[in-house]
């Protein structure tokens, strides 16, 4: 399965940087032992990699070698190509770019590279269909697209408007082969003027397609300003904190148990 990253976006909400956006430094990994900073889009990679993506294409600007640079030919696991997106042509015209490598029977899934979200591994929720969108809570819907459901079919995405019909947008969405190419050939006949990708799906449904939404997501956070980045380190910072809770829950676990078979052979704990 390819993972795509749309990363040829300007970045004018967090301007001035000296580099591309996706490479802002957002929270620390260890490589090695050692702890380094982590770029932003390193959180979508390992996440795509999570939810099954062995492939992942970077569409990038002309400008951001600086990302080729970064990355390589490979992140963990999973092999990593390029291509170039002219100008920044909206969601839609990044994604179907993709196609110049993704062949004709792999499923896609798209990530955006400028958020932070958790559970990270919640992409393993989706199913098998022609389309599927990993859903969130958010506060302010209105500054997303927000999906509305009917059970779990997507009835319509409201694409960041103020009086959203609902509070979960969506993070991230898959495609199989065949949803990919049909999303693809429609966006063609529609002369190529769809920038979001949330007004294509609506012209989707409308000719017969279907989408589905899960809810499996719990926060989300766009980086692409101040507030978002000071609001994804506190949640990386929580997220930390919940994962030693839960790394001391599990020692204290098995620490109970050893005692307890200990007590029952009638041994001592020297």
């Amino acid at each position: 399965m390819w993972g795509v990253v749309p990363a040829a976006g300007r970045g004018s909400r967090i301007q001035p940087l000296a580099f591309s956006k996706e490479l802002l430094p957002v929270g620390s990994r260890s490589d090695g032992g050692a702890d380094r900073p982590c770029a932003v889009s390193e959180y979508l990679v390992e996440r795509l990699i999570l939810g099954g993506a062995d492939k992942i294409c970077f569409v990038i600007a002309p400008g951001k070698s600086d990302i080729l640079e970064y990355f390589g030919d490979h992140y963990g696991s999973a092999q990593l190509a390029y291509v170039v997106q002219p100008q920044a042509s909206g969601l839609c015209d990044a994604v179907f770019r993709a196609g110049t490598v993704v062949g004709d029977h792999e499923d896609v899934v798209v990530g955006l590279p400028d958020t932070v979200w958790f559970p990270k591994t919640a992409l393993g929720a989706l199913p098998d269909a022609d389309l599927s969108f990993l859903l969130f809570p958010v506060e302010h819907p209105e500054f997303f697209d927000a999906v509305v459901l009917d059970g779990d079919r997507v009835k319509e995405i409201q694409v960041k408007k103020l009086d959203a019909a609902s509070n979960w947008i969506w993070g991230a969405f898959k495609m199989s082969a065949s949803g990919f190419r049909d999303l693809h050939l429609l966006w063609r006949d529609r002369d190529c003027q769809d920038e979001y990708f949330g007004t294509l799906v609506n012209s989707y449904l409308a000719s017969g397609g279907s989408g589905i939404g899960v809810k499996a997501g719990e926060s989300y956070v766009d980086v692409g300003t101040i507030h978002g980045y000071r609001t994804a380190m506190a949640l990386l910072a929580s997220n930390e904190d919940v994962d030693q809770q839960r790394s001391k829950l599990r020692a204290a676990s098995v620490t109970d148990t050893m005692a307890a078979s200990t007590r029952a052979f009638g041994g001592g704990v020297s």
